[in-house]
């Protein structure tokens, strides 16, 4: 966060590997990963970030 309690950047380039969706399984996507992922992203799009 910025000194003003607002976002440091307007805009981020969210860079995702398969292997980050993977979480600790041996092959395929984690779901429960990629849900965290999305929260997360939601949460700051809706502080104002473009993502």
């Amino acid at each position: 966060m910025g000194v003003n309690g607002s976002p440091k950047y307007n805009r981020v380039l969210l860079k995702l590997s398969g292997e980050a969706l993977g979480g600790s399984r041996d092959y395929g996507i984690d779901l429960e990963v990629v849900e965290t992922i999305a929260a997360q992203v939601k949460r700051v799009h809706q502080m104002g970030v473009q993502v």
